[in-house]
């Protein structure tokens, strides 16, 4: 089998997981990345179901657990930060999964994992990005931001949910990759006060406004604001300056109560603001030629889905096994893939996240009410005990294959 030479779009968690597998027997990986730097930041995030066992297998699961915030569960608050119900994460290491995983890391904890993982074997190229291709029979030639021109035997598009890549192979009367939640999530870094502990608090206020406080070091807490809106007003708003986003949600949430305007202030001064609609990604493909998408460039299960870290790990997993297989037929190996992963996928993006949000964002103050009961019965009749017992953390009945191939150097 002759190595390929392989072009990654994205320096986030899916594209540097894929280099690790194709590196590791032999390919010739480069990975571009938008930003100047290696990008080891950004909010909490979670490793679930499947995406453990692809950990390790890439033998990264001791370095993973060294770096886990130490989140014990979710608890439901009111203004007065007085606890309303507390749902324990499971720790156990086998069984169902609550709102808070066993596996919790910090986004730029895990980036820079996988980097460590990688750099030795992998090019990473920062400040750069790919601004258009051409497909030939044989190979794509790739023009990048730079100036520069090369050729790959594969591109790959793992550049998120707002793909340029995707935006290139899909056919121009093809649908909107987009479904639309109405539903909008916004997060920043504070300093930690007494309030903080290690639980994932939850704070909900009337108008479908939800305030959300996690604590990942002795210094400092993530704030986040999330809400509902459906109006187009709003969807146009979240591509306007940081500044004034900021003045929306300072507008939206000032005076709700609990610690909302505390992190508004916060909210002022933070480095590590970040603001998104909450979407999927559905397309018909995920590949056209010699080129292919990979994670949330391709299937987005939505950050409220708590999947969508897994969804890249198991990906690139599955897509780097194809490739090492088939690495003659490209296509055949791009279409391997997606008819193993398209049930997972198809898993994860079948939740109805509608019904969830309608239940988790109330409008009303009585139904934050009655949501709050519920979850302090739920939790009094041991429901969540009896899903770490008797269910499983894996999505559905699919099986993650073995690609014994790729972890032949393990």
């Amino acid at each position: 089998m002759a190595p390929l030479k392989i072009l990654i779009c994205g320096g986030g968690c899916a594209g540097p997981s894929l280099a690790f597998w194709l590196a590791r027997v032999g390919h010739h990986v480069t990975i571009v990345e938008r930003f100047p730097a290696l990008r080891a930041s950004g909010a909490q995030i979670d490793i679930r179901a499947q995406g453990i066992e692809v950990i390790k297998r890439m033998g990264l699961i001791d370095v993973v657990r060294s770096k886990l915030v130490d989140e014990v569960g979710m608890s439901m608050v009111d203004t007065h930060n007085t606890t309303k119900a507390t749902v324990l994460a499971n720790k156990t290491g086998k069984g169902g999964q609550t709102a808070s995983a066993e596996y919790e890391i910090m986004r730029g904890d895990l980036v820079r994992i996988l980097y460590d993982a990688t750099k030795d074997n992998v090019e990473y190229i920062f400040g750069v990005t790919v601004e258009h291709f051409e497909q030939y029979e044989d190979h794509v030639e790739v023009h990048f931001s730079d100036g520069r021109t090369d050729t790959f035997d594969l591109l790959v598009g793992a550049d998120g949910q707002g793909s340029r890549i995707r935006k290139a192979i899909m056919p121009p009367d093809a649908p909107e990759p987009y479904r639309r939640l109405g539903v909008y999530f916004s997060y920043w870094f504070v300093p930690r006060t007494e309030v903080d502990d290690n639980l994932f608090k939850v704070y909900h206020c009337p108008g479908g406004r939800a305030v959300v406080s996690r604590s990942h070091s002795p210094t400092e807490s993530q704030a986040y604001f999330v809400f509902k809106d459906d109006s187009e007003e709003t969807r146009s708003l979240f591509r306007a300056p940081i500044e004034q986003q900021k003045e929306y949600l300072e507008q939206k949430f000032r005076g709700a109560g609990w610690q909302t305007d505390r992190f508004i202030e916060g909210m002022k001064t933070t480095d590590n603001f970040y603001c998104q609609e909450i979407v999927q990604v559905r397309t018909d493909t995920w590949y056209k030629n010699r080129v292919v998408l990979l994670g949330d460039a391709g299937y987005c299960p939505s950050p409220l889905s708590a999947m969508g870290t897994t969804a890249s790990f198991v990906g690139a997993y599955v897509l780097a096994g194809e490739i090492n297989r088939n690495s003659e037929d490209l296509p055949q190996a791009f279409a391997n893939y997606e008819k193993a992963l398209r049930p997972f996928v198809d898993e994860l993006q079948n939740i109805n996240l509608k019904l969830v949000l309608g239940l988790g964002l109330p409008q009303t103050q009585l139904a934050i009410s009655i949501l709050q009961a519920a979850v302090w019965l739920f939790c009094f009749l041991r429901i969540p005990q009896l899903i770490h017992k008797y269910t499983s953390d894996d999505v559905g009945d699919w099986k993650l294959p073995d690609y014994s191939d790729v972890r032949q150097n393990q």
